[in-house]
This record gives structure tokens, sequence and C-alpha cells, in this order.
């Protein structure tokens, strides 16, 4: 009596399909049920070509479940455990399922029968084959990564944009081999971007309309693919491997990043490792590593910088930073009964963004306080010419002394010249008898190597050599553009002066009590005075005209209490000095009106509720020392 089947087949890799294994399976199994008396339609063969046995999601085994729940089969035939499923638990709940269904599994390689041994051999193939699937991913993943580090390039994703990967062969390892036609496009790009300041939407767009091909042949290029050109390292000589990693979901913030830490959440996902964890393989350059540096930079600007869907945009938007809880502050608005003030508000002290309410108690500030405040800073650093020009001298003095290229190109030079003798005498002991074929096969791919490898970080040294004269060019137009900007310093819009003040400043840090300016430019250095006896003194900023009133004033506030304090106008600030590119931050010092048991004095200076609140206004000493980060 012929009886219903269905044939379950899977292979879980790209070479196991073109080996044509799932044929193999599928005859196999056509030949058991002729034999056995099963009738199998050909409408019930369902295979699953390139799917992980670590997975349920599969075309093929979903409408095989579908067709058993319906209960129009009796039995399914499958190859071996393992071709249903690597993974034991998922065995079991197939198998228990299709029986639930009515359905009889019958496996082509593990014994047929329902007896207790029979199941137990059947169980264990099951764990067998979870363990060997665990096995052989561990073994590729270590070997992948041994290769990396010998810095084969057969281990990378295939070669992006630019390049053509040439395979392995009997003389030569795999390397890759520059497109000129595409590797001036990237160049482009990279000049487009870093040069030009265009965006990425405007890169995008001009491709399109020159109708420059993609690697693909189209014509349609994608705002992704931009982003991901211009990130990607393999552009300055060094491809990487081991970039991502599976782990758990994760809100990417600034307080996120600031800690390092990671969600608890159960999905996986894909994330990018850090860059220390990277295994550089080197490639020909592209681009020189100063390009792809200032790129690097353009792409974080832009992240923080972006223009939102600001009605009105504000002087000091994406650079305000909360030092307690590391979020950023954003501007929100308050209606009173003549107008409306603005306050800029750490998003970490909103209840209603976090899941368990606010994680800060940071407190507004006012906008009108803030702005000029810091303007009037950055204004102040441009007028001191001594100490811009003797930054630019220091800054020029050590890129021509300190320039590890030139060591590095030496040796660079010296390794190429002896890797070709010891070619040449490879090939003239061949052509004198004194090497067979096999041996001159055995050496030689290992030199050839070994010279792409030193030839491709020669180009990337001397294509970033070139860069070096332009720096010091544009540390020169640095007068110049000084000059301009006072000039109309006065006249700027918010937008022209937001421009200014992100080239000169990073971030500004706002606590309760202080607030950290972190320079670009180192703005004073604490020197000796010679009349003191080596005692340290202060070199404090010019003073202006109108001291503007504190950013810390709330509504209805009077700034004469600000009238004897002087920590806005000399905080002392020191410079750093072992750095080319030095990061200076400036602390204006609010401190506390209660400390140490103030009087009535000080609490009509203010308006707080009591005793125990801090106050913001307070007239207490100036000479804390300021912290430079």
């Amino acid at each position: 009596m012929n009886k219903p089947a269905a044939i379950y087949t899977r292979v879980s890799s790209d070479r196991q399909k073109q080996d044509h294994t799932i044929a193999s399976q599928a005859a196999a199994l056509m030949e058991y049920a002729k034999t056995n008396g099963y009738v199998v339609p050909p409408e019930w063969v369902f295979q699953d070509e390139g799917y992980s046995g670590a997975s349920l999601q599969r075309p093929g085994l979903e409408t095989l479940r579908d067709l058993a729940a319906q209960g129009q089969m009796a039995t399914v035939l499958i190859y071996s455990p393992d071709r249903l499923s690597r993974k034991y638990a998922y065995q079991v709940l197939l198998t228990e399922e299709l029986s639930r269904c009515g359905v009889d599994i019958v496996f082509l390689k593990s014994p047929a029968g329902v007896s207790p041994e029979d199941q137990l051999v059947v169980q264990f193939q099951g764990m067998i084959a979870e363990y060997e699937r665990a096995q052989i991913a561990e073994r590729s993943r270590r070997g992948k990564r041994h290769k990396a580090q010998q810095g084969v390039v057969n281990v990378l994703c295939g070669a992006p944009y630019g390049y053509r990967y040439m395979k392995k062969t009997d003389t030569s390892a795999a390397y890759y081999e520059v497109l000129e036609s595409q590797a001036a496009v990237v160049r482009m790009v990279f000049e487009m971007y870093t040069k030009q300041q265009l965006n990425i939407r405007a890169i995008t767009r001009l491709l399109n309309q020159r109708g420059i091909p993609t690697r693909t042949g189209k014509t349609r290029w994608e705002r992704s693919t931009v982003w991901g050109l211009l990130r990607n390292p393999a552009y300055q000589g060094k491809a990487c491997y081991g970039k991502t990693e599976q782990r758990p979901r994760q809100r990417i913030t600034r307080a996120l990043r600031q800690r390092n830490g990671m969600p608890k959440r159960s999905n996986s996902s894909g994330h990018e490792r850090p860059r220390s964890e990277w295994i550089t393989v080197p490639v020909p350059a592209l681009v020189s590593e100063q390009t792809f540096a200032l790129a690097q930079e353009q792409l974080e600007r832009n992240k923080h910088h972006a223009q939102r869907r600001t009605l009105e945009p504000t002087l000091l938007q994406g650079m305000l930073v909360c030092q307690k809880c590391g979020y950023a502050l954003y501007r929100c608005s308050v209606r009173t009964t003549r107008r409306r003030l603005y306050y800029y508000r750490c998003s970490g002290s909103d209840a209603h963004r976090q899941l368990k309410g606010a994680l800060c108690t940071n407190r507004p500030i006012r906008q009108d306080y803030l702005d000029p405040l810091v303007w009037n800073e950055i204004i102040g650093l441009l007028e001191n010419d001594t100490l811009l020009q003797a930054e630019i001298d220091r800054r020029k003095e050590a890129i021509r002394n300190t320039d590890p290229r030139q060591q590095r190109q030496e040796t660079l030079r010296r390794e190429q010249a002896r890797l070709g003798n010891n070619s040449e005498r490879l090939i003239t002991a061949y052509q004198e008898g004194l090497l067979s074929l096999s041996q001159l096969r055995e050496r030689m791919p290992e030199l050839n190597k070994r010279a792409k490898t030193v030839e491709a970080e020669l180009q990337s040294l001397e294509t970033g050599a070139m860069d070096k004269a332009k720096y010091l060019q544009l540390a020169e137009n640095l007068s110049a553009f000084r000059k301009k900007l006072h000039a109309r310093a006065k006249t700027l819009d918010v937008r022209e002066r937001q421009q200014i003040l992100r080239l000169l400043v990073k971030e500004i840090l706002v606590d309760t009590q202080s607030l950290t300016i972190r320079h670009s430019i180192p703005i004073s250095q604490t020197q000796k005075s010679p009349a003191t006896s080596g005692s340290p003194t202060t070199q404090t900023l010019p003073s202006a005209a109108p001291q503007p009133p504190s950013y810390l004033l709330r509504p209805r506030s009077h700034a004469s209490v600000l009238v004897h304090f002087r920590g806005f106008r000399e905080a002392s600030v020191q410079q750093f000095v072992q750095q080319p590119r030095g990061d200076v931050s400036r602390d204006y010092l609010v401190p506390d009106c209660h400390a140490g048991g103030r009087g009535l004095e000080s609490r009509r200076s203010c308006h707080c509720r009591s005793d125990s609140q801090r106050c913001i206004l307070s007239l207490t000493r100036a000479s804390n020392p300021p912290r430079v980060e």
C-alpha cells in the first residue's frame, strides 16, 4: 500500500549548493521512498538552499510545518537529524510538533523505530550535530583571525568600490588590484567632502547627475553608499577585519558612549567593535591618512551639528553636554506675562524620556545669558595675538621636527630593495639549476606577498606626506582669518557665529556650579612671576567694558549681586604643551552661598527657599583652582 510522504532537504552554504549536495540528498531519499512504498508528489519535495540549521526561519521548513498542521501528510523523509536542525532544542521542538500532527519522521541515516534505545541514538545525534556546528564556527573564526593577522586579504568580505579582488594563484597570494576609473571617483568624493565641504546628499546628487556607474554598473547612488565609502578605512591603505560583532541591541546615546555600557536586551544585532580590536590588513591606499582623518572628523561633526527642524537656530546647538549625567542639553521655552524665555535643559532630567524617571538634577540655564558669555569668550580669545602666534609657531615646529613618516619611509625603501634582491637571487638560482621548480614556487609567493604589502604601505606614506605642506600653509593663513573675523564680529548672524564657534570649541560641559568650555586652541598659560620668588600667578583675560549678566540668573533676579564676583573674569586656565593640538577646558565657577553657615545677607541676595538648597548666585571665594581636561 502506497503511503503519502514528503521530503525535506537542506544545505547551509553556497559551496554546498555548488557541489550539488542537496541534489544527492533528494536522490537518496527518493530511492528510499520507492524501496519502502512511499509516494512523494513533486510539490512535496521541500528544499532550503543556503539556510543555516541553527535557525527555524526557513521557507521550505515553514511550508512543511503548515502542510503537516493541515493533516495532509503522514510521513516526512529527512536525510539525517542535522538536516532538520543543528540545535538539539530545535530538533525536539520540531519532532514533538510533527508528532502532535500525526506525522512520522524517518531519518535515512538513523535507526528506525520507537524504542527508547532508538530515540536515545537520535537524541545523541542531535547533540553531536549541535556540538559540531559550534566547533566548526569556532575553528572558522580563529582561522580567519589568524589569516587576518598575517595580512591575507581573502578573509575580508570582498573588495570595496575602487578595487578588484585577485584570487590566490600558485605564484602569488590574493590581493586587491586598484581600478583607476573607480579610484578616481573615490578621490573625488573625499575631495568634495573634505575640501569643498559638500554634504553627503549633495555628493550623491552630483554622482547621479554625472551618470557615474556604481560597482554593479548602475547609475543610481544612495546616500548610505557614499556614507559607507567615506567611513571605509581600506581607502587609506588599512582594510580592517573584525569591525563588527553580534551582541544585544542598544540605544546609542551620549551617556552610554561615555560609560561604555551595554543595555540588557535579548534580541541581537550587529554592532561596531572598538577600533583597538580591529585587525589591519594592508591594501593599496587611494587617499592619504590625513584626508581620511579629516573625513572622519567631518562625519563626527555633522552627526552632532546636523540641521534639525529648528525654526530659530541657537548659537550653542549641539555643543552643550551635562557634566553630571552625560546627556545633551536642548532648548525649551517658558512664556511669562511679558515675553517668552528660552532655556537650555538637560535631556536626562526629563522623566518622560527615561524608563526609570529622571536621571539628572541639573537645572535649566537661560539662553540669553549663556550665548553672549560664550561668544564674548571666543572673541577675546581671537584678540590675543601673542598667544595665537605662539601656538601656530609651536605646532609648525612640532610638525617639522617630529615626523615619524620619514623614518618609516626609509625603512620601507630598504625592505623593498632587500626583497627585490632576494627575488633576483632565487630566479638566478633556478636558472643555474641550484633550485627546483617546486622549491621556487614554494618561496616566491611569500616574497611577492611581502613586496606588495611594503609597496602599499609606502604608497600610503608618500601620499600622506603631500598634505603636510598644505597644513603649514593653512596655519599661516590664520592671522588673515582673525582680522576678517574681528572686523565682522558684530554684524554676523546666528548661523555664521555658529560656524565660527564650532571651529574653535569642541564642547561645553555644564554642571550645577561650573561651566567648562573645551577649546581647540589654548587660551592662556599659568606663568611664574619673578617678583614673588617663583610663586605661580594667574594670567587673566582682558575684562570687557560692561560685564554680561550671569548665565545662571533666574527670572526676575537682579544682577547686582554678581558685581564683586570675579569668578567669571579671573578663572585660571592652563595650556597643553605636549601635543600639537591641545584641548583646554576653562571653568566658570559658581560656588555655594549657604556653605559654612552664611548669614541673612547671603540668603537675601538670592531666592532660595531653604538653607539646605544650593544657590547659584552666591558670593563665596573665587580662588578655587579650575579644572583642565
